[in-house]
């Protein structure tokens, strides 16, 4: 059990993990820190924590293990306010959805003695705040952690069991491997579903009207990702700008192939993408990152989409 956990930041992320570490027994002392006194108040009538501040120096005093759940673009301010107030020994780390960029703006404020490991949970819904969290969220989830050169070996595992005992499977890879692969696994699906769901809202009113009235599968679920918050993504693709960028140029070429296979009538080339593409899914399933149910295998209205 760790003494004092402190969380800065209290929306989806950092709501379910003091939700499950709660319920899990990993924390002792759960301080919640957050800027607007409004969040606050919401998660301490939650029952999130045992300590609550609005300023984030004040929250990781005395704690074993500080985590930011704030969007990312906040981080250098917020490890500049809390450097002098971490305690040697302590663990230093994050949820963001890039890693290399957290290790660049955060690394300069760690002082000597505190174990930087930043990390990732690749788990997430559309919802925000403290009350969109769940503590079953990181259940047969990765979380990804990528530790700074010379990052202690005990501090290491020790954070992976607070992850696993919160449900999470645990990888350790380079920020710089970790930011490229998300960028094809996350955040271009987000860019496309972003852009598609805006291609409809620019369209003329009564053809808007009737793609919404009678959206299927496949746009409804673009609007699902699409909803999803717009300060943490808009960090997301400045602070992950190379790898996004890398990543789209390479499915803009592969669009291009599938528009002139379209163009021309090659129902050939179709169907061989088509039937590749299928391979994936159906492995995706077997590696037990989704299910074979309907409807992306989602419980309908329960709200408990993962990323």
């Amino acid at each position: 059990m760790i003494e004092k956990l402190a969380l800065i930041g209290i929306g989806l992320i950092g709501s379910s993990i003091a939700r499950g570490a709660r319920r899990a027994g990993l924390a002792k002392t759960i301080a919640i820190a957050t800027r607007r006194q409004e969040t606050l108040d919401e998660a301490e009538r939650l029952g999130l924590g045992d300590q609550y501040f609005t300023s984030a120096a004040d929250a990781v005093r005395d704690a074993d293990l500080v985590i930011l759940c704030a969007p990312v673009g906040a981080y250098e301010a917020l490890a500049k306010d809390i450097s002098g107030s971490l305690k040697p020994g302590a663990i230093l780390s994050d949820v963001g959805s890039v890693k290399k960029h957290v290790v660049d703006v955060v690394s300069p404020y760690v002082p000597a003695g505190v174990h930087f490991i930043p990390g990732h949970p690749l788990a997430g819904t559309e919802h925000s705040g403290p009350s969109a969290g769940f503590a079953d969220l990181f259940e047969n989830r990765w979380c990804v952690l990528t530790p700074v050169e010379g990052a202690s070996s005990d501090a290491i595992a020790m954070l992976t069991a607070f992850w696993k005992g919160l449900g999470s499977d645990v990888e350790t890879m380079s920020p710089e491997h970790h930011d490229l692969v998300l960028a094809i696994t996350s955040h271009v699906p987000h860019l496309v579903a972003y852009n598609i769901v805006g291609t409809v809202a620019d369209l003329e009113e009564h053809t808007q009207s009737e793609v919404i009235k009678f959206s299927a599968s496949g746009f409804r679920d673009f609007t699902r990702i699409a909803a999803s918050d717009p300060v943490m993504w808009r960090d997301v693709f400045l602070t992950n700008r190379e790898a996004v960028l890398e990543m789209l140029g390479r499915f803009l070429e592969d669009l291009s192939v599938l528009q002139r296979a379209v163009r021309i009538g090659d129902g050939d080339a179709l169907e061989t993408l088509f039937t590749r593409t299928r391979t994936i899914r159906r492995s995706i399933i077997a590696a037990g990152q989704e299910t074979a149910a309907p409807d992306f295998g989602r419980p309908h209205g329960d709200g408990k989409a993962s990323e």
